[in-house]
């Protein structure tokens, strides 16, 4: 797997002929920013969980040149000797701003602010993408799965069906950010500290002359952690008698049996019969585990049936995001430094949600003062005040006539500082403690924005300065200035 610290040539190549050309033009250390937001939430979400700060800092932490990467370079015969040497030398001195991991946030706010040299800005830009991509993708959908389980513990069981190995450490790591409980993926609860949970597979079960001899093997050397498999050959008639005698003799010898596991079958009809055929043989307690192919609508589905279900097992459809490949983050030019001022930039497109918003920016969160409860979201341009003593009014940067104003309110800036002229300032946390942070935010939200099917669109609004500087930007851009 790979390592964060050796990434150096994790880019794509056209970052580094601009870089080249950005040198021949003694234009390398002019400054830009750079925003990275995303334009859609990912499955169906009325939210997006950012995840993957710690992995961007630890990729800048140790981004630097080895001889053998030079070497490559060379072999290209598309680079010459200045810009080696520049990349031999190469640290990031950049400014980065960010929210912090775990914040629930939405399209078009900057996720993270990048100020720096052309280049090192556009050194970084595919490597940030492709860990906030993906790490914000999967806890989104592992805080939907968590969402449908209603309280039940979910563990994250996908490295096998993972697209290699990092999409499955990382994917695992950002689950538990999202909420699942725990991971079968041993090498993630190494690197996270994630707790790590298993049992047997079928092929236990089949390795022995009967099943009933395969679970007396597992009791004997589990006997304080004894979860059974019953579905491999059938679940009612032989898997279930053949879990309760065990579970019989585990109690005699004084241990509590842990619960069974049912992978296959009708799982509402086979829990509700498991739960009845458990609690006349005494163990009440004992928990049934349902896994299969499960996602989010599955699950909110065998709860809405009445499934007897206490924890469910998810793998292929949450490590890969199955229905939703990819967020689709971008990393856009919104401000050039020319004799010291920043002057906005904008991308325009024939597709509106395409336009940029211009100018070196924040995200402010407007919050209720009664209830704590997330009212909406604000960019704006980052030297703007909002004075909480006065009314807040906020309208839709499309539809101005949608206008909503705050009597009663307070706002958070999002983006907090990570680097400062190349040095790290972020307070680093343990994964529990994002994990935290993500139940904090959600429960900010009102529940019609954290629906799984068809949710409320939480309000994202610019500024009054911000958006009337799109608009110029727009009407310049018509008349072929700049």
């Amino acid at each position: 797997m790979r390592e964060m610290k050796h990434l150096s040539l994790l880019t794509d190549f056209y970052q580094l002929t601009m870089m080249n050309g950005y040198l021949k033009n003694n234009m390398s250390d002019d400054q830009v920013v750079f925003d990275l937001f995303f334009r859609e939430n990912p499955c169906h979400s009325g939210f997006t969980i950012i995840a993957g700060i710690e992995q961007v800092i630890d990729y800048i932490e140790n981004l630097r040149f080895h001889k053998e990467d030079l070497e490559y370079l060379q072999s290209l015969d598309t680079f010459d000797e200045d810009f080696i040497d520049a990349l031999r030398n190469f640290k990031f001195k950049g400014t980065i701003y960010g929210v912090e991991e775990g914040t629930v946030m939405f399209p078009h706010e900057p996720v993270l602010r990048i100020k720096g040299g052309c280049f090192e800005t556009q050194l970084i830009e595919t490597a940030l993408l492709n860990v906030i991509n993906h790490q914000s993708l999967i806890a989104t959908k592992a805080a939907r799965i968590v969402t449908a389980a209603k309280g039940a513990p979910v563990f994250e069981f996908g490295l096998r069906r993972a697209q290699g190995p990092d999409a499955g450490v990382y994917g695992a790591r950002a689950s538990v950010i999202g909420g699942c409980s725990s991971t079968s993926n041993v090498l993630a609860g190494k690197k996270f500290g994630i707790p790590v949970v298993g049992t047997q597979a079928h092929s236990w079960v089949q390795k022995f002359s009967s099943e009933l001899e395969s679970f007396r093997a597992y009791a004997k050397a589990y006997p304080s952690n004894c979860l059974l498999l019953v579905d491999t050959y059938n679940t009612l008639e032989s898997g279930l008698p053949n879990a309760i005698t065990v579970f019989n003799e585990l109690k005699s010898q004084g241990y509590e049996p842990k619960g069974i596991r049912i992978d296959s079958g009708d799982l509402a009809y086979l829990s509700k019969r498991a739960r009845k055929m458990l609690d006349d043989a005494g163990f009440p307690d004992t928990m049934i585990i349902a896994s299969s192919d499960l996602d989010e609508e599955t699950i909110a589905s065998l709860k809405d049936q009445g499934a007897r279900i206490d924890g469910w097992g998810v793998g292929t459809n949450l490590i890969t995001s199955k229905g939703c490949p990819a967020l689709g983050g971008v990393y856009k030019l919104s401000a050039i430094e020319e004799e010291g001022t920043l002057i906005p930039k904008i991308k325009i497109s024939n597709n509106p949600e395409k336009i940029t918003n211009p100018g070196y920016k924040t995200v402010y969160r407007i919050y209720d003062k009664d209830t704590g409860k997330a009212q909406a979201d604000l960019i704006t341009l980052a030297d703007e005040v909002i004075d909480e003593e006065k009314p807040l009014t906020i309208f839709h940067p499309v539809y101005t006539w949608k206008q909503t104003t705050y009597d009663s309110y307070y706002v958070k800036d999002l983006l907090v500082p990570i680097y400062k002229e190349g040095e790290l300032v972020y307070n680093r946390r343990s994964i529990q403690e994002i994990q935290e942070k993500v139940s904090k935010e959600l429960k900010s939200l009102w529940p019609e924005y954290r629906r799984l099917a068809r949710p409320e669109l939480y309000k994202v609004d610019l500024s009054h300065a911000l958006w009337q500087l799109k608009q110029d930007l727009v009407e310049m851009n018509k008349k072929g200035l700049r």
